[in-house]
């Protein structure tokens, strides 16, 4: 497992590679001062933590660059400031680290971004047998409908009702949504008690709404923190599953 650090501070580069080092002392840590640096470096990693503030070209800028050469490399943004993370989401990164983070946040960070890196191979081959495919049976009305759960972009419940909101048609049964909840996976999200969205589909969002291609949700508060998270991750893993680059 390859990692890097970059950051313009030397005592935070070394403190995050003796944390990296004792946690996984068999990767190979490189360490850069700046996205300049980082950059012209050439090098590939599976891991990469980079500031945000840093002189010349700073972290947000470096991070598009290196997107535009490789997109599976897992993203952490490391910074003082909370007011880039939502344009975290536009370089796809993994997770977004606000100083001072204690030892225990930073592992389970980089316990997840590691676990990312080893489950790729297996990411990547779900990809490939294409699971949008997969289709769940709805019965209504003593007629029994197949829908591929690629395409349901959003579900509602009301009086005791599933509305299923699919591509190309809406099928409403008479069901529990958490039921449905357990046979979609991990592409969806409980929103809102009275919703389930599909993150392929989403256009935009805010605290107490999700707009997606086809209708509205509602977003739950308390649910916003988690649903922002969830959401970076799915769109880190699906730049990371088509990167084709050798």
């Amino acid at each position: 497992m390859r990692i890097a650090v970059c950051d313009d501070e030397k005592e935070v580069r070394s403190f995050l590679g003796s944390k990296i080092k004792k946690l996984y002392p068999e990767a190979e840590v490189s360490f850069f001062r700046s996205g300049e640096e980082l950059l012209c470096s050439g090098a590939r990693f599976d891991i990469l933590f980079l500031d945000i503030r840093m002189d010349g070209r700073n972290g947000m800028e470096t991070a598009a660059e290196l997107r535009r050469k490789n997109k599976s490399t897992i993203l952490i943004f490391i910074t003082a400031l909370e007011e880039y993370v939502f344009q975290a989401f536009d370089v796809g990164a993994f997770h977004y680290l606000v100083k001072p983070f204690t030892d225990e946040k930073f592992e389970e960070v980089l316990k997840a971004a590691a676990e990312q890196y080893r489950n790729r191979a297996v990411t990547e081959s779900r990809e490939k047998t294409k699971p949008e495919e997969r289709c769940i049976v709805i019965k209504t009305g003593g007629v029994h409908t197949r829908i591929p759960i690629g395409d349901i972009v959003y579900a509602e419940v009301f009086n005791r009702k599933v509305m299923i909101h699919s591509v190309h048609e809406d099928i409403e049964y008479y069901g529990k949504l958490s039921d449905l909840e357990k046979k979609l996976g991990g592409d969806f999200f409980r929103s809102h008690r009275s919703n389930i969205v599909h993150f392929k589909y989403v256009e935009k969002y805010n605290v107490s709404e999700i707009w997606l291609e086809k209708g509205t949700a509602l977003m739950a508060k308390q649910n916003y923190g988690e649903f922002v998270k969830r959401y970076l991750r799915y769109n880190s893993v699906k730049r990371s599953s088509k990167d084709v680059s050798p």
